[in-house]
């Protein structure tokens, strides 16, 4: 049936009225879709409908009440209400204490390695500290070691005095013969170049006869500047010249920094 014969049906009327089938109406509908004409004409219907319903109930403010009873819908099917979906509060509790849980677990996690750490830390300025304190009893070991022997009545001590390179330069020996030790306090020494070290000469006078007895090593880290060396030599006096690293076989007796007879 084309879109002329379905408006000279009268289904289009019925269409407009809600009588037809399911699959009617869809093919009317589906019709009206294609050709402007039909749904021109359903449109004309349903406008001479609505005229005549204004016509025949006019000023009545319940007209649609008196059409429901003219059509005898007495009883209306009551609207049943869609029950509300219960929430699930015991979800949303699960949930919120797992993250609480996994918030509680970081920030126990973070706390721990900032007190490993802080231990971590404390543990090593102990130790530095233990370092520290072992090296102030070595050193004060040190210290009295040296006190006693300097102060021993078989030591002799032998100022050196400032020479001409280094006229404010002082130092003193003190000599044990019997254990055959000298040993040098240098802090009236200035600190030696770089590349430059003191060594330690033995002088015999007459002939002038220099034996070297050692180097100042670490003479900057050395905080007593007390130097121990051997002397096995009969010694008339000592001097003290600046050197190269490693030291001379004979002093450079233009950098002689310090002498003194025995």
């Amino acid at each position: 049936m084309d879109e002329k014969q379905y408006i000279a049906s009268g289904n289009l009327e019925l269409y407009v009225a809600g009588l037809l089938s399911e699959k009617e109406n869809l093919e009317i509908h589906t019709l009206a879709n294609e050709y402007e004409e039909v749904l021109t004409e359903i449109e004309e219907i349903e406008g001479a409908l609505l005229a005549l319903t204004k016509t025949t109930s006019p000023g009545l403010p319940h007209g649609f009440a008196i059409v429901k009873k003219k059509i005898d819908v007495d009883n209306e099917t009551k609207v049943v209400d869609l029950k509300k979906k219960d929430i699930n509060w015991s979800w949303y509790i699960g949930w919120a204490a797992s993250v609480a849980l996994a918030i509680g677990l970081f920030t126990m996690y973070t706390q721990n390695r900032d007190l490993q750490s802080q231990i971590e830390v404390a543990n090593q300025e102990n130790q530095k500290l233990e370092e520290q304190i072992a090296d102030s009893d070595a050193s004060l070991e040190k210290s009295k070691t040296l006190l006693n022997t300097i102060r021993d009545k078989n030591i002799t001590v032998v100022p050196l005095g400032g020479q001409a390179v280094s006229p404010t330069s002082y130092a003193k020996a003190y000599w044990n013969k019997e254990e055959q030790k000298v040993f040098i306090d240098a802090k009236g020494l200035p600190e030696p170049p770089e590349g430059m070290v003191y060594q330690v000469w033995s002088l015999k006078l007459s002939p002038l006869t220099p034996t070297s007895l050692g180097l100042l090593d670490n003479f900057e880290s050395d905080e007593n500047m007390v130097f121990t060396l051997f002397n096995t030599n009969e010694s008339e006096a000592f001097g003290i010249t600046l050197e190269p690293a490693g030291g001379s076989e004979s002093p450079n007796l233009e950098q002689l920094y310090t002498l003194g007879a025995v």
